[in-house]
């Protein structure tokens, strides 16, 4: 019987299979392994048994030499007799060297066989496993990347050493890992698509028609409120007026019961005179001023300074704001208006002692004024006090500058002379109502504020004294 090297493929079977991937070969190829290892197991055991055999009939020959050298053994029939008992001796000594020898190679094998059949067990279970994870994954993607056609079980029973079977298990495997590949690839994309917000469910159309008319219903009623209030606030301020009126109206009735009829005909034919610099001098108003958005303010003044300057013709203040309205000359400095304490230099001159009709027109628009002297325009200007309304219920008074509401007044800042015609209107009179008034060919009245006796009333030495202006101006 000749043997083909058997230790060469005890070293190679006993190899270490580690180092190979688990997956590396099929499941089939491996069992068809452990077969064979199996079948050389055999092939060993039946060498041993004729190896004995040779040494019980007496004509075995054995070649140590080429069996250490080759691991070949040759057993041959021979004519001669049987060797004596030491070379006996020698011979079974190394029979059982070999048996032992053969015994450990069986032994290896037969562990080797039971670390691969663990291990082909435990690469079957994984298959498994990645089997079922497969199917869990595919059936959680898209319809259109879900292969066709049904799956066949990798690990189906069946004869392992047929080839049909292991190439078909072989391309089970690369198509597992196909499909692996192509989940990993695809599932960025389904966490993209699963972390964007979902779309807001859709309102009923039902629903956004009930709310459509609730809005409806809603912006109705605030209107009506809105219109509401404004009619309140119209009416509330056509009762103030009418209120004012009346007040008016008892208060000129008042006066004309304390000082009888108006000692002036007509009524507005005279002047308050001031004769001196001093603090305590002044005329007041006795009406009430409303809110203003423009105005325009004339008068007829006579300065008798100096040259000194002017002072202050006129001031009107209200709570919270002493300089409201004045008119101011103070020194050698030009004569200056401010509304809300803001300042405007009006190109005017009183310093001759004859009489001169000034004319300023206001509006909040823009903050737009102008100065009149003599009927003829001196000068305007814009920003002054812009969008800022005259404030109503203040204090007007002629001849002193209110540094608080009513008084405190400042003997430096005093007019010294007369003042005549002092009218108020709630708008800007044009150039030709103006110069009408200042050639007294247009006499006007203020439509808020007209020059009239029963509304002055003079304090702390100031006169009143009869006085037509164009006559007086004619006779000056």
């Amino acid at each position: 019987i000749k043997v083909a090297p058997f230790g060469a493929q005890a070293a190679v079977a006993s190899q270490p299979l580690a180092a190979a991937p688990s997956l590396s070969l099929p499941c089939a190829s491996l069992d068809f392994l452990q077969q064979f290892l199996l079948g050389m197991l055999g092939v060993c055991f039946r060498l041993h048994r004729s190896l004995r055999r040779c040494s019980a009939s007496c004509t075995c020959r054995t070649s140590w030499a080429p069996f250490c050298l080759s691991f070949r053994f040759l057993c041959t029939p021979l004519a001669a007799a049987c060797p004596s008992g030491a070379e006996q001796g020698d011979a079974a000594a190394g029979e059982r060297e070999e048996l032992l020898l053969l015994q450990s190679t069986a032994e290896q094998l037969r562990q080797t066989a039971l670390q691969q059949e663990a291990r082909i067990r435990a690469d079957q279970d994984t298959i498994r496993e990645l089997t079922g994870k497969l199917g869990r994954c595919e059936s959680g993607l898209p319809r259109g990347l879900q292969d066709a056609g049904p799956r066949r079980d990798a690990m189906a029973d069946g004869p392992w050493d047929s080839p049909a079977l292991i190439l078909e298990l072989e391309d089970a495997v690369r198509a597992l890992r196909d499909r692996l590949d192509r989940i990993e690839q695809e599932l960025p994309t389904r966490v993209n698509f699963s972390a964007a917000p979902a779309p807001a469910p859709a309102v009923p159309t039902a629903l956004h028609s009930k709310m459509d008319e609730l809005e409806g219903q809603l912006l109705a009623k605030v209107l009506a409120l809105e219109k509401e209030r404004v009619a309140l606030s119209h009416s509330s301020h056509r009762q103030r007026q009418e209120v004012e009126k009346e007040l008016d109206a008892l208060q000129d009735r008042v006066a004309e019961l304390e000082h009888g009829s108006s000692a002036y005909s007509p009524p507005d034919a005279f002047k308050i005179s001031i004769p001196i610099r001093n603090n305590y001098m002044y005329a007041r108003v006795r009406k009430a001023l409303p809110e203003l958005y423009a105005f325009t303010v004339c008068m007829w003044l006579r300065s008798r300074s100096g040259g000194s300057g002017q002072g202050t013709p006129f001031s009107y203040s209200v709570p919270g704001q002493a300089n409201e309205i004045v008119l101011l000359e103070a020194g050698h400095d030009p004569m200056e208006l401010l509304i809300n304490d803001k300042v405007a230099q009006l190109p005017l001159s009183l310093k001759d002692d004859g009489w001169h009709h000034i004319c300023i027109a206001w509006t909040t628009r823009d903050g737009l004024w102008s100065a009149y002297q003599d009927g003829e325009l001196q000068g305007s200007g814009e920003n002054l006090a812009a969008w800022h309304p005259i404030k109503p219920h203040g204090i007007l008074i002629l001849g002193q500058e209110q540094d608080t509401l009513g008084g405190r007044f400042d003997a430096t800042q005093a007019f010294v002379g007369d003042i005549a015609q002092f009218n108020l209107w709630d708008h800007a009179l044009t150039p030709a109502q103006v110069l009408g008034i200042a050639n007294c060919t247009g006499p006007l009245l203020g439509n808020v504020l007209p020059w009239e006796d029963k509304l002055v009333e003079a304090f702390g030495g100031a006169k009143k004294a009869t006085f037509d202006v164009c006559k007086g101006r004619a006779k000056a």
